[in-house]
């Protein structure tokens, strides 16, 4: 199970960090992705990093702002993203897939119910 918080309402070029809570199986057996959903649009990639907390992997589009983390000892994954815009908006989902990282969302096995972020102009 995969439980994100940290979303909110923010303004352009401010901060918020995500975080995911994995409970089950030992998390250090997963790659972590995170994606998000912008309203009729579809589930777009934007970062994931290896088991081992190595070669992360992030979307065009952020980066140079976002970055993932992981603490395996606390089975929880971060999503740390600086000087936002309001194209950042949408649901932000947190996943987990057994093997390496993928861009895929089809390849990922477990889910979490996700959290808004909002960033206003």
């Amino acid at each position: 199970q995969l439980v994100e918080s940290g979303g909110g309402f923010v303004q352009t070029g401010m901060s918020l960090r995500l975080t995911c809570e994995v409970s089950g199986p030992p998390v250090n057996m997963y790659a972590m992705g995170w994606f998000r959903q912008a309203p009729g649009q579809g589930r777009e990639f934007v970062a994931g990093v290896a088991w081992a907390g190595l070669n992360a992997e992030y979307a065009d589009s952020v980066k140079g702002r976002f970055s993932i983390s992981r603490d395996n000892t606390k089975k929880t994954v971060y999503l740390d993203m600086d000087s936002l815009k309001p194209e950042d908006t949408a649901v932000y989902f947190c996943a987990a897939r057994s093997t390496w990282v993928s861009k895929r969302d089809s390849d990922y096995t477990y889910w979490g119910q996700g959290t808004q972020v909002t960033v206003s102009a």
